[in-house]
């Protein structure tokens, strides 16, 4: 591959772990029409910023590194040629441009989810077509990952989909308000071995809802009368409504319009039903780990305050 050497006249340090860029340069052979088509495609999906001449490149991350790797192992088992290395400059391409040309790419992106999203909510959400919504909250998430400059575009994007967040949600009915003074310093109640909708809502309740909040468990909520029960199987206290989750439904019922709290409720949402309905997979992972902590028969209530820590760990992070 002596054409590397053409690319651009550029200082390569691999041996140098700050080397801020990763640069991919492969060939494959020209019958594998199939697969340069798979390597194109995960190349766009990676947010690689291709260069005229030729090559591929990333800014210098773990995951980054891990996809380019990846690839190259594609192409190379393929019967291509492929290359990844790490490189502190490009003599003809500034630090600055680099950026600027990632940052466009994704104002691209941007717009066109910002066209699409205000198509949608120029319609009435009763006449919305189904899973539109979910689409383009799915390719926002992709968008995110890739964005890796953080484009100012980003903000409007989740501004318009809290819009239709907003339009979408049925107001809670008077009679169904909560007074916070009610459920303040009170004990609540929930199923032993908590899950991801469990522990998020025992987050939700103890930040937001009753600070000095004690938690028991049981199957049965008669087994503490004077508790209040949440994502258990009663007609009394709070959990699955509708479509709802429980997290869901204490954010309703108590009014809580925190936008983070709102991410994190899709979040809990698509990984407690199932159903894809807001195209968020980070919930996933999260439910992994609460799984694997419970199959080391931690105690209920260790199982229910870890969750929290890690529950308030993804609230912190969010910007």
């Amino acid at each position: 591959m002596c054409y590397i050497c053409n690319i651009y006249e550029m200082s390569i340090t691999s041996s140098n772990p700050n080397s801020p860029w990763l640069l991919l340069v492969f060939s494959l052979p020209a019958k594998n029409a199939s697969q340069r088509v798979q390597i194109w495609r995960k190349l766009q999906r990676y947010g690689t910023l291709a260069l005229r001449s030729s090559g591929h490149v990333l800014p210098n991350t773990a995951a980054n590194q891990e996809h380019m790797e990846w690839l190259a192992a594609a192409i190379r088992a393929a019967r291509g040629q492929a290359s990844v290395i790490k490189v502190q400059d490009f003599d003809d391409l500034p630090a600055e441009r680099l950026t600027q040309l990632f940052l466009e790419a994704r104002a691209r992106d941007y717009q066109k989810l910002l066209h699409e999203a205000k198509k949608l909510l120029a319609q009435p959400a009763a006449r919305r077509p189904g899973g539109q919504l979910t689409r383009i909250r799915r390719r926002f998430v992709e968008i995110t990952a890739i964005d890796f400059f953080e484009s100012p575009l980003r903000g409007r994007v989740e501004h318009l989909l809290a819009q239709a967040d907003q339009s979408d949600a049925n107001p809670p009915r008077g009679k169904h308000r909560r007074k916070f003074s009610e459920y303040l310093n009170r004990v609540w109640i929930t199923r032993p071995r908590p899950g991801i909708d469990r522990v998020s809502s025992a987050w939700l309740i103890r930040r937001f809802i009753d600070p000095k909040a004690r938690f028991v468990f049981g199957n049965q909520p008669g087994t503490h009368p004077d508790a209040i029960p949440f994502d258990m199987f009663s007609p009394e206290g709070f959990g699955h409504r509708g479509e709802d989750c429980t997290f869901e439904t204490l954010c309703q019922q108590f009014t809580i319009k925190d936008r983070k709290v709102r991410r994190i409720a899709h979040i809990i949402h698509d990984a407690d039903l199932g159903d894809d309905k807001f195209g968020r997979v980070e919930g996933q992972g999260l439910d992994q780990v609460l799984d694997g902590w419970a199959k080391q028969d931690l105690p209920d209530d260790e199982l229910l305050q870890r969750g929290m820590e890690l529950i308030e760990g993804l609230y912190s992070s969010m910007k």
